[in-house]
């Protein structure tokens, strides 16, 4: 049976991913208005566990700034974005912008998407963002992995 010192993550670690869709990795310029990743859930800190979560502050930027390009995953995923105003938690103080399979959407309220394995998604980026939101991955896999769309 397991203990819950060996389930519980209160350290929130630096994400251990190569990144290879997202920033100077991906042939964009890192996106200065994205904050350190951190791991939520996965094998840093909870070495048995199936799948892998990270979460990221998004700051604010007045031009369009491009961030992950076009990828695909062999698990499916979920990605959520959630403002940070607690007296309208639907506004998401931001616009950005998301393409699943060519289909681009601008998004401005709090939001997820599901991605099922195999799905071509991003580019993903930031047309404005007004005020700090959070970002978070949920890879239905131990740790993430990603190759071209």
């Amino acid at each position: 049976m397991a203990r819950i010192d060996d389930l519980l993550n209160t350290t929130l670690p630096l994400l251990d991913v190569v990144w290879t869709d997202e920033g100077e990795a991906a042939g964009l310029p890192d996106p200065d208005n994205v904050g350190e990743g951190y791991e939520l859930v996965g094998r840093l800190t909870q070495p048995e566990s199936t799948i892998h979560m990270t979460h990221v502050w998004i700051t604010e930027v007045d031009q369009e700034t491009p961030w992950v390009r076009e990828h695909v995953h062999d698990y499916d995923e979920v990605l959520t974005w959630t403002g940070s105003d607690p007296e309208h938690p639907r506004e998401l103080g931001a616009e950005i912008f998301l393409e699943i399979e060519g289909e681009r959407r601008l998004i401005t309220t709090t939001g997820s998407v599901y991605i099922p394995a195999g799905v071509r998604h991003c580019p993903l980026g930031f047309v404005r963002v007004d005020r700090p939101f959070t970002f978070s991955a949920l890879s239905l896999a131990p740790q993430y992995a990603s190759r071209q769309g």
